[in-house]
């Protein structure tokens, strides 16, 4: 019944939130498909809790946010935010599933949305769909390979932590 009234909505054009993500699979009725390891050794690497962080939240404190990376079914899922609760408030909010890992490389489906009090009127900024994250030489993180803001002229750095 509920897969119901969510296409019924869908139909209507009614916004709900994750849908364009999760709205192919929902139609099909079929679980999403399971995530692709072209690299297997990376597994470990991925699984578990992560350090999560965007750039400008951490101009006024060293707090970093949390992610969680689980495996459901065969499909890695990928949760978590950074909210910055000082002078200039903020938030980082990632939710989606990885689709595909490589060896220093995931790819995500999801969304990924933030606010900065002093970018985009302070107003929340949504990424939405396939987007890339690489661990780049010697570096401890993934970063979001989409930097470019689709609400601002600047760049975010949205990193995802090694264990």
């Amino acid at each position: 019944m509920k897969r119901f009234v969510v296409m019924s909505l869908i139909a209507l054009g009614v916004a709900i939130p994750g849908a364009a993500v999760l709205a192919p699979y929902a139609m099909a009725g079929d679980a999403p498909p399971k995530t692709v390891f072209k690299d297997k050794t990376q597994r470990a690497k991925l699984l578990g809790k992560h350090m999560l962080s965007l750039q400008w939240l951490q101009f006024e404190k060293a707090m970093y946010g949390t992610a969680t990376i689980e495996d459901k079914g065969g499909v890695l899922y990928l949760k978590g935010e950074q909210i910055n609760k000082g002078k200039e408030k903020g938030y980082l909010k990632v939710d989606g599933r990885i689709t595909e890992v490589g060896k220093n490389s995931f790819k995500f489906n999801g969304t990924i949305k933030t606010s900065v009090s002093h970018i985009n009127n302070g107003e929340e900024c949504v990424r939405e769909g396939d987007m890339n994250f690489l661990a780049k030489g010697a570096r401890k993180y993934w970063r979001l390979q989409e930097m470019k803001s689709p609400c601002s002229e600047v760049t975010d750095y949205v990193d995802v932590y090694l264990h």
